[in-house]
């Protein structure tokens, strides 16, 4: 049992928050795929697996960071307490664990077509390259965006096979949206990161922040408006598709800087965000 609880810890699924972000663009990717080749048994097969894959990939990924960052955490309030940082396990035995969670996301990558499956192993590099961003750039929220987001193009070319300049349009605005989220998430750990030496959007754009992840989100929505122009109407997709737009609003009136609670709750508000764009364009 106490083995049990580390893992858990240390992969974050009792923190699903995490996963969802990963899973979302990819149902995104799905959902507008499924309007062009209409195969509800493979659109709902294909999101199970995007589900699943995103638990894996999301828990493989939270063990290398945790690894990569196990001296920065001992040093940051909120980060302390993690198994690596605490000694509660050992770096050969979370290994094993990213090794293990890796062949079981390999197996559910095999039963998509060859390009989702190039794709897949490509985003690799992407994937376990993040963790290090943080030490060289003020942008490793750009770098999670592209790495987080992946997935809209990867669920795209699972049911269609090709890549298109929509897709691409797709997943850009998905970028700014990881950028815009994860400068909230990143302003809770401002003051220990400066002390350490780690960087951020969050610390790089301090003075402005609000106005920075404000340009993101109307970033996002811009790319998403010009996606789905011609579907705004007086339709159930055009009402879930602004409450998206709402819902990223509202992170900025909830957020504080000086607040890492907010920042938390602003957040979270994400998954809500994901869900709603989800249902608004699966309904097209």
């Amino acid at each position: 049992m106490k083995h049990l609880k580390i893992f858990i810890e240390l992969t974050r699924l009792n923190k699903p928050i995490g996963f969802m972000l990963l899973f979302w663009p990819c149902a995104w990717g799905l959902a507008y795929a499924n309007n062009f080749a209409h195969n509800e048994n493979l659109f709902l097969y294909y999101l199970l697996l995007f589900f699943f894959g995103s638990i894996l990939m999301r828990s493989a990924g939270c063990i290398v960071n945790d690894i990569v960052d196990k001296d920065f955490d001992k040093k940051v309030k909120r980060t302390k307490d993690r198994p690596l940082a605490s000694g509660k396990i050992s770096i050969i035995k979370s290994l094993v664990y990213v090794a293990f969670l890796c062949a079981l996301a390999l197996l559910i990558l095999l039963q998509f077509n060859f390009l989702t499956i190039a794709l897949g192993i490509g985003s690799m590099f992407l994937a376990f390259s993040y963790p290090f961003m943080k030490r060289i750039t003020y942008w490793p929220q750009l770098f999670l965006g592209l790495t987080f987001n992946w997935g809209v193009i990867m669920a795209w070319s699972a049911i269609n096979n090709y890549i298109s300049v929509e897709i691409i349009i797709l997943y850009l605005s998905a970028i700014f949206w990881t950028l815009g989220y994860d400068t909230i998430y990143g302003a809770q750990d401002m003051s220990d990161d400066e002390i350490i030496g780690l960087k951020s959007t969050s610390i790089k754009f301090k003075k402005n922040i609000k106005l920075f992840v404000g340009i993101c989100y109307l970033l996002c929505f811009s790319l998403l408006f010009l996606l789905f122009f011609e579907d705004i109407g007086f339709n159930l997709f055009t009402l879930l598709f602004f409450m998206f737009i709402f819902s990223l609003i509202s992170q900025l009136k909830l957020f504080d800087k000086k607040k890492p609670s907010s920042c938390l709750t602003a957040f979270k508000f994400n998954n809500l965000a994901g869900i709603f764009l989800f249902v608004s364009i699966y309904l097209l």
